[in-house]
């Protein structure tokens, strides 16, 4: 059995380069993390995920990428279907949140198909943040809606809906990044609303769903629980609120700690990020020296960690037969564009 690595890797291309198979061949990173530049057709990503695989010798390795839907799908038109942001579900959920739930399932399904089929394992999705007025569009339509429950209960329709489909979910982005106001790609964003406020709205959804197999969390600082270190590097928060108030008990990724949020070399973030207490750090540039970086300090997936890992794998299972026209009206009907 092959141990892993306690990261998740980017590549720079469509293809794995031979450094970057030596790399992984010998750091084995327990996922590879996709974008828009490693994506070129099915039959090229479904060769890319093999030779990954194949490089850390094993087939239980991750094979992520976000395809949220709206602003964030990094598989995109003619080759792939285009699906609505996540607001479209929550905008319908106000006079009929049963067919929100249905149609924000069935979305779910029919991106599931597609990744499933190209040999891609992880969508990092749905985002449970709950945003509020004047935060940064950052997240906006990314978001189901600006009520705690119904971002919990559309993210439920979305996690249920890509496990269906042979897909793991993550939730995201724990504890809560919907207050910012700032991009965490670009600044640190410091969120000051008290505890009681952030336990009532911020932490609800993620409280409802503290069993999903995977999460990822938010660079983000709360000065209610910690007033100097981001949470995705604060153990107070990683350890008292993620795991303990939140409850969650899924394997937990941090944010790209190539984000400017984060400070220090790229091997002084990923080590800071496990320290903290996630199970695995998330690297996503694809620049080879960072890349190399990371792999020299992060440790084996092991213990507590390693035994998530293998609960979130075993939630991998055989897609359910589901009719796609059927899924593609419900969606259309949400007020969905799909292209």
């Amino acid at each position: 059995m092959v141990t892993f690595n306690a990261f998740i890797s980017g590549c720079a291309g469509a293809a794995l380069t031979d450094d970057e198979r030596a790399l992984f061949a010998e750091s084995r990173p327990c996922g590879l993390i996709l974008f828009a530049r490693n994506c070129q057709s099915l039959a090229q990503l479904r060769t890319l995920a093999a030779e990954f695989r194949d490089a850390v010798e094993s087939d239980e390795a991750l094979v992520l990428i976000d395809q949220e839907g709206g602003r964030v799908e990094r598989l995109r038109p003619p080759r792939w279907r285009h699906m609505p942001p996540a607001r479209v579900y929550g905008d319908l959920y106000l006079y009929d949140p049963e067919g929100a739930r249905a149609a924000a399932f069935a979305g779910a399904r029919l991106t599931a198909a597609e990744l499933h089929d190209a040999g891609i394992t992880v969508n990092c999705t749905p985002v449970l943040d709950v945003p509020e007025a004047g935060s940064h569009d950052i997240i906006g339509d990314r978001a189901f809606s600006f009520d705690p429950d119904v971002v919990g209960d559309l993210g439920r329709a979305v996690v249920e809906g890509t496990l269906a489909g042979g897909v793991l979910p993550v939730i995201k982005h724990v504890p809560g990044h919907g207050r910012a106001r700032a991009d965490s790609h670009l600044a640190l964003p410091r969120i000051d609303a008290s505890a009681e406020e952030l336990i009532e709205v911020d932490f609800r959804p993620f409280m409802a769903l503290c069993h999903a197999p995977l999460a990822m969390t938010a660079h983000v600082l709360l000065p209610a629980f910690d007033e100097k270190r981001p949470a995705s590097v604060s153990p107070v928060i990683m350890g008292e609120v993620i795991r303990v108030l939140i409850g969650l008990t899924g394997l937990v990724m941090s944010d790209d700690i190539g984000m400017k949020a984060l400070g220090g070399s790229m091997g002084e973030r990923a080590g800071a990020v496990i320290d903290a207490g996630c199970d695995v750090a998330l690297h996503c540039s694809g620049d080879f020296d960072e890349m190399r970086e990371v792999a020299r300090v992060v440790p084996p997936l092991e213990g507590d960690s390693a035994g998530r890992f293998a609960a979130a794998i075993a939630e991998l299972v055989q897609p359910q037969a589901f009719d796609v026209d059927q899924a593609l009206m419900l969606v259309r009907e949400a007020g969905g564009s799909v292209a």
